[in-house]
């Protein structure tokens, strides 16, 4: 068991900490809002912290879930910041949806003062989390890797090294555009099926066996069916995560014109004060 601080106690953060908990590793927990930290520790053994410097101070293992490449760095950097209290031989581990590029900056800071960093992106959603069945995406050094690798399986279903640092990040921006361009897809075939006066449940019940399946098919389609949206990964989140993918393709010189369309139609849901909505909600503005 190790002695590992969480950073980030939101929809996803808390329950992948509480699974941390619930194996009997030492966790001190940290939030920007205590509420939730206080919360937090009325539901599980463990501690909390009032600064992450204080959550990192002595953690063999720091993982933090937060929300962007600003919120990562202030997480991270500055007196009161976990790198300021993690020693030599602590790894760093980072669960959030951020650049490549804050990533590789972030994990050569750490290098400075001998800790490692894995960037470890997630997919699976609330559910995921809350069941302990994420797909871990992982990018930094093998070594770094295989230590923390045990400590994440308290909330992995698969958890994978894809290649040096950054290579995680990489890897959540491709499934990012996948799901974008499959939602797109499902929401356009139930609105069709729609009009045309078919039922919806029995079409996927027969579709969804063939080429045509997908998790979002079996997961979502009679939600959206119902028009229900209010939980899930929000088209907030997931235009955070497209501009990432897109300004990344920019980059590297790649062409994503599928992705940037769909982002712009999650920019119409917003404009529909759909901005919590589920992913899910591209339907809406077919309809």
């Amino acid at each position: 068991m190790a002695r590992v601080a969480f950073l980030g106690l939101g929809v996803m953060g808390a329950p992948m900490a509480g699974h941390l908990a619930a194996q009997g590793h030492a966790v001190t927990v940290w939030n920007r809002s205590p509420q939730k930290a206080e919360a937090w520790v009325a539901r599980h053994p463990g501690q909390r912290a009032d600064t992450a410097r204080a959550a990192a101070d002595g953690a063999e293992f720091v993982m933090a879930c937060v929300g962007n490449d600003n919120d990562l760095r202030q997480v991270c950097l500055g007196p009161e910041g976990a790198f300021a209290g993690m020693e030599a031989g602590a790894i760093f581990v980072d669960h959030t949806t951020v650049s490549a590029s804050v990533t590789r900056e972030l994990a050569a800071l750490a290098a400075v003062q001998g800790a490692g960093y894995v960037d470890a992106p997630v997919s699976g959603g609330q559910a995921g989390a809350e069941s302990g069945q994420l797909s871990i995406m992982c990018g930094g050094s093998a070594a770094d890797y295989a230590r923390a690798e045990p400590v994440m399986a308290a909330y992995a279903r698969i958890c994978r090294r894809l290649g040096d640092s950054g290579a995680g990040q990489i890897a959540k921006m491709m499934n990012q555009i996948c799901i974008a361009g499959l939602m797109q897809g499902l929401s356009e075939a139930l609105a069709f099926g729609e009009k045309a006066g078919m039922d919806g449940a029995a079409v996927v019940e027969v579709i969804a066996q063939g080429a045509a399946g997908s998790w979002q098919m079996a997961n979502r389609h009679q939600t959206m069916l119902e028009g229900r949206f209010d939980f899930g990964f929000a088209v907030d989140w997931m235009r955070k995560d497209l501009k990432i993918c897109l300004e990344t393709a920019d980059e590297i010189g790649a062409s994503l014109p599928v992705t940037a369309l769909v982002d712009q139609f999650y920019k119409d849901v917003q404009q529909m004060d759909g901005g919590r909505n589920d992913t899910s909600s591209l339907i809406r503005r077919l309809r």
